[in-house]
This record gives C-alpha cells, structure tokens and sequence, in this order.
C-alpha cells in the first residue's frame, strides 16, 4: 500500500509537471516562454495560439491532477493509520500541482498552479470543485478579472471543505495552504488589482502582449 502511494505520488509529480502549453506551442514553431507573460497557463495558450489551444489546455492541465487523485481512490479506498481516504486522493492531485509549479521538465519552473489545483479538487472533491468553479465563473463574468476570480475560487475550498456534507476536515489546513501558494504566486496581479491596472480578461478581444496577468494556469 505504502509503496503504490509512493509510486502514485511520483507518477503524479511527473504528470502534473508536462507542459502542455508549452508543448503544443512548439508545434506550432513558438517558444511560449518567449510570448506575452512567458507563463505556460492558457492564458498565454491564448495569447499565443488562440482560444481553441488554449481550452484544449486547460482541460489537459486539470485533467493531469484530476487523473492522479481519482487513481488515488483506487490505491486508498478507506481510513488509513487514522487519517481519512479522502486526505490520501488530495495529497495525490497536489503533487500534480506542485509539478505544474515547479516541473522537472521546465528547469524547476512552472504555471500558477490554478487550473491545476482545479483538477485536483475535483479528482478527490468533486462537490467542493463544482462549488468554487461556479463562483469562478460567477466572478469571471461579472468582474472581468481572471487573477481574482481564481484567486478567490481557490479559497473557496476552505468554505465549501467546511460547509458541504462528507467532506475529511484534514483536508482544511491542506486547502489554507494551497490557497496562500496560489495568492503568493498571484503577487503582482494582487498588487495591480489594488492599485486599478490590472488587466480584464476577454474570451475574444486581443490581450496586451506583454502582461503577467496569466491565470489559470
């Protein structure tokens, strides 16, 4: 058992840490890293290849933590050492988000880490994911800011790990961590929003070609 979580979690660290972005950009003959932000989410997919590589990016970048914690339920069907199944399946999707940071395949540098963790909620939590990617969406369309609707809808694990039934309250600290990380890689797109500069998102109209303002990814 010990060692399937530990082949799992490996597996899931290596998983999380393909660049999707990037590679479907060198395909098309650009260097991602070059373009707009240099960030490997699908936000820079879009800025770089169009809206269609950039979807196909994101549900390959939530699916490749999403994949991992729904394995997890396979390896770890019940309590184990005292600690709920459920904690097992996150810890399984977060490595896939710490490779997407910090991938093995990008020198140790990675995305933001917010499409990711999206899949990880919904591998493991799939009530709590559904609730936060509603509020996304809610926030996404009413506010036109990408960085605070993500921001916000990864902290929304918190209230929905608490509030929704069947859920492991290990997972708590889990989420509060998670939630600091993404904030933390969400630093100058916090301190823009403060100061009114930060960037709206649109589906269709061309972003500026040089921002950070790249999420999820």
């Amino acid at each position: 058992m010990k060692l399937n979580l530990l082949l799992l979690y490996l597996g899931s660290y290596l998983c999380g840490g393909i660049p999707f972005g990037v590679i479907f950009a060198k395909m098309k003959g650009i260097d991602l890293l070059k373009v707009g932000s240099g960030n490997i989410g699908a936000t820079n997919v879009k800025r770089a290849l169009g809206a269609k590589f950039a979807f196909c990016v994101f549900l390959l970048d939530v699916a490749k933590a999403a994949v991992p914690a729904a394995l997890a339920r396979l390896v770890v069907q019940h309590e184990l050492h005292g600690v709920p199944a459920q904690v097992f399946w996150v810890l399984a999707g977060l490595m896939a988000v710490f490779g997407h940071c910090v991938s093995p395949f990008l020198r140790f540098k990675g995305g933001k880490g917010v499409s990711t963790a999206l899949g990880m909620v919904l591998g493991a939590a799939p009530m709590v994911a559904l609730c936060g990617f509603s509020l996304f969406l809610v926030l996404l369309f009413t506010t036109g800011y990408m960085s605070l609707a993500s921001i916000i809808a990864v902290s929304s694990a918190i209230v929905f790990g608490w509030v929704l039934p069947g859920q492991a309250r290990e997972l708590l600290p889990l989420y509060v961590l998670l939630s600091v990380f993404v904030a933390i890689r969400h630093k100058p797109n916090i301190i823009r929003l403060m100061n009114g500069t930060e960037p709206k998102f649109s589906l269709t109209a061309k972003e500026p070609e040089q921002t950070d303002e790249d999420t999820p990814g």
